[in-house]
């Protein structure tokens, strides 16, 4: 969709968009509201994994998520 219609909807990046089927061949669109708390997240991932990221490698892996890219130079084990 375009930036300009993303922003009146109050879309954010990443951000889904929930979209209604109405008779007429309408739709209806909006921002999906967030129903999680950061409380609820944090310790999602505990003891799923052994593997330990660098600050370097969480910001490149969050720098490539907002640009649309897949951090691939990311190693897969612990030095």
């Amino acid at each position: 969709m375009r930036k300009d219609l993303l922003a009146h909807l109050g879309v954010q990046p990443g951000q889904r968009i929930d979209v209604e089927v109405l008779p007429g061949g309408r739709l209806e669109l909006h921002a999906e509201q967030v129903t999680g708390s950061i409380r609820g997240f944090i310790g999602l991932l505990a003891g799923h994994s052994t593997r330990r990221a660098s600050l370097e490698e969480l910001n490149e892996a969050a720098a490539c998520g907002w640009a649309g890219l897949h951090a691939t130079k990311l190693p897969t084990t612990n030095p």
